[in-house]
């Protein structure tokens, strides 16, 4: 089964816990950064300053969109044995720039230091299309000249509803030929991000530590019951008296 897993795009300030160092260096960059660019995050303000945005840019406006591309990890152990994770990767490049523009994905890391093998990428939600006028923009009767489309930042469009399933399922085309098969259409299913995960992984082991420290002071005190003789309080067992 496979499905792109698309999160607004903050910087990795930890690595996460199950990743092994000592594979970090077979972790590679799939795309060539721009002359006078060195890593993702000049890469990310290069496209912006370079799209010809007529816009300011939001305080608040999503600038960039990471993508995890990846199988199950039957699926991807699969994909690697059979020496077929090159052709993979270059399939998964090509998917990325047909859908969202060439100059748009700006980085696609392979990573190899965690379990499963899978792809981070980064693209710069910038669309060519009309901008949506608003409902108040609607209702005003003032004609205004058509103005052509021009480059505009905008992750609410390329993150719409009917685009992610869309993603989904050229994706899932496009991964065909490895075995990969779509996640199911309409699923109540919902993903978490790692931080999530990882914050449900603690609450349930603190969970489990105040169970055990429970269950240690009742047998603490069973035990003390046991030594003292009881404490009086038990009631007589329904067998004593009967021969």
């Amino acid at each position: 089964m496979v499905a792109p897993l698309w999160t607004p795009c903050q910087d990795r300030r930890q690595e996460p816990k199950n990743a092994n160092p000592k594979r970090t260096h077979l972790n590679r960059e799939l795309i060539q950064f721009p002359d006078g660019v060195s890593n993702r995050t000049e890469a990310i303000h290069h496209r912006l300053d370079t799209a010809g945005l007529k816009r300011k840019i939001g305080k608040n406006q999503v600038q960039a969109i990471r993508i995890v591309l990846t199988g199950t990890h039957a699926d991807m152990e699969q994909i690697e044995q059979t020496g077929r994770l090159d052709e993979w990767c270059k399939d998964n490049i090509d998917w990325l720039r047909k859908t969202y523009g060439a100059d748009n994905v700006v980085s696609a890391v392979l990573h190899m230091d965690e379990e499963t093998p899978h792809i981070h990428a980064t693209i710069v939600p910038i669309v060519q299309t009309e901008r949506k006028k608003q409902k108040k923009e609607q209702t005003v009767k003032k004609k205004y000249r058509t103005k052509a489309p021009a480059p505009r930042l905008c992750a609410d469009e390329v993150m719409s509803r009917a685009n992610l399933i869309r993603y989904q399922d050229t994706y899932a085309e496009q991964m065909a030929a490895y075995g990969l098969q779509r996640g199911i259409k309409g699923s109540e299913a919902q993903h978490i991000s790692t931080h999530e995960y990882y914050r449900s992984l603690i609450a349930q082991g603190e969970d489990l530590q105040a169970n055990i420290a429970q269950l240690l002071e009742e047998q603490e005190k069973a035990r003390l019951v046991d030594s003292r003789g009881g404490t009086g309080k038990e009631k007589p067992c329904p067998h004593q008296g009967r021969n």
